[in-house]
Parts: structure tokens; sequence; C-alpha cells
């Protein structure tokens, strides 16, 4: 004898709608140029800041200039990665994460990380400053054409982020660093 709940599960099974195609998207991305300055103009308004570079060589005397306080950072693509296995609450003293991004979005400054790349979810949102390195090449004009790009998600955590956090209260009062990073370095790699 079936259960309730079995009966209810079997009957919404059996009634489920036909598939259809997701709608077309054309002529919904605008005219926003997927440029390097249209992709600075928006994030530097989001109070994050971009550095252009050459290679990667080029991030750690940024940083010492920029941010000569830091303590600990944590470089997500280091072959060693001993903090990967670490509970993500030793990760708190985390002073910088630096990150690779896989798309950057030009209408809203925002860039694609997936858990493929920053290892352990958490790290980008506990770190107290956040650099992420993009290849030129991968900035792309609107948020359409980046879920176009990613697809549907190869790994079980993605996010874009996009400044630093940030909220303001009734009285109009703004506060970076609210629920994340208090500020957001991009490192643009490339020609």
């Amino acid at each position: 004898m079936m259960s309730s709940r079995d009966k209810i599960l079997a009957a919404v099974k059996q009634n489920q709608p036909d598939a259809s195609a997701l709608p077309s998207l054309q002529g919904l991305s605008g005219n926003m140029p997927g440029t390097l300055d249209a992709y600075r103009k928006v994030l530097e308004g989001l109070g994050g800041s971009l550095f252009e570079i050459k290679n990667e060589s080029e991030i750690t005397p940024l940083l010492k200039e920029h941010y000569p306080h830091l303590q600990r950072i944590v470089v997500a693509t280091d072959v060693q990665r001993e903090w990967l296995n670490e509970d993500p609450h030793q990760l708190e003293n985390v002073d910088m994460a630096i990150v690779p991004g896989q798309w950057g979005v030009a209408e809203n400054g925002a860039i694609w990380l997936t858990e493929q790349e920053i290892g352990v979810r958490v790290l980008p949102f506990i770190c107290q400053h956040l650099a992420i390195v993009l290849p030129r090449q991968q900035i792309l004009p609107t948020m359409h054409e980046a879920y176009e790009k990613i697809g549907a998600p190869q790994t079980g955590f993605g996010v874009f982020i996009a400044g630093p956090s940030k909220t303001a209260d009734i009285e109009q009062s703004l506060v970076l660093g609210a629920h994340g990073a208090k500020s957001l370095v991009v490192f643009i790699i490339g020609e």
C-alpha cells in the first residue's frame, strides 16, 4: 500500500509539463562594449581597483605597494595549497586571497568564479581583501554573453563577484566589507 507521500510524489511525477526550449535572448544584450575600459569604469564605480599586468610576477610588488599591511596571503593557484584541507574557519585570518577568474562582465563589473579555481567555497568571502586575476580576452559585454559562455555549470559551486561587499542603512551610511572582502582588486593579465 502506498503512503500519502508516495501517492503525491507519483502524481507529481506523472503530471510533469512537457519540456520546452528556453526563449531566445537575441536582442537583449544591448550595446555595452566588452572592452577593458568599459569594465574598468563599472568596477571602479563599485569601489574596486584594476591593474593591468603582463604576467603574474607583477602581482606581488603591486600588493606590497598598495597593501603593505598584509600578513597572510593565500593564492588559490599555488601548487602546495596547504590551506585547502583546513577547516574553513581557520581561513578567517586571511588578509588577501588571490584567485583566478573565468569571465568578467563589463555591464556590471562582475567576475565568474567556481570552486574548481578557488578550492574552498568560503575563500573569496572570508578574506579581508580579494584579488582576482582575469585574462584580458575573458571580458564579455553583458551577463547574457556570460551565461552563454558558462553554459551548464560543471562544478558544484559558482558565483559572480562584483566589487567589495557593501551595505547601507536607512541613514544612507555606506559600509564596505559588510558581508565579505573589504576591497577587491582585479589584475587584468595579457596584452
